[in-house]
């Protein structure tokens, strides 16, 4: 079942709702979508008090001066890859002062795929302060606007889920 905003309006309704228990401030890292996970936090009336900055970091000249990724990842693994979506989220988390940062880097379409990362592929990576750094992989069905409303789904879902530890 494709996601929905209202999917996302929920999830991230929830996310806001688990940071102000524990009281916390986040960071997002946004390749891929743009800033919409940035977007559909701040959506809710009263989330500055949880949501502290968003970087939106397209390209990779980007993703090295404002998040720290190293250019031999960029260079041996790729923007997206696993170890750059790990390496977004530390950056933010590091260089936000948040106790949470969300980080997405993928192949949203139509253009971009190659024969090892197709249109679709989105590594998500969450970290908190005091915890290992999570992270998913997944590659999404649809067009572009599909894969984008995915990839913030399944961002607030996975730190909903480490922010719940």
């Amino acid at each position: 079942m494709a996601e929905t905003w209202d999917d996302c309006l929920r999830l991230s309704a929830e996310l806001l709702a688990r940071c102000r228990q524990r009281g916390w401030r986040l960071a997002t890292a946004e390749s891929c979508t743009g800033g919409l996970i940035a977007g559909c936090l701040t959506e809710h009336a009263g989330s500055s008090d949880v949501v502290d900055r968003g970087y939106v970091t397209y390209a990779n000249r980007a993703k090295a001066e404002m998040l720290g990724v190293r250019e031999a990842t960029l260079a041996s693994v790729g923007a997206v890859s696993e170890e750059t979506a790990r390496e977004m989220a530390e950056g933010a988390l590091a260089r936000s002062g948040c106790e949470l940062a969300i980080a997405v880097t993928g192949i949203a379409g139509p253009g971009g795929a190659t024969a090892t990362k197709p249109v679709g592929l989105v590594h998500v990576a969450v970290a908190a302060q005091g915890s290992a750094t999570a992270h998913v992989r997944h590659v999404f069905p649809g067009d572009r606007q599909a894969v984008r409303l995915a990839t913030v789904a399944a961002a607030l879902r996975l730190a909903l889920d480490v922010s719940g530890r």
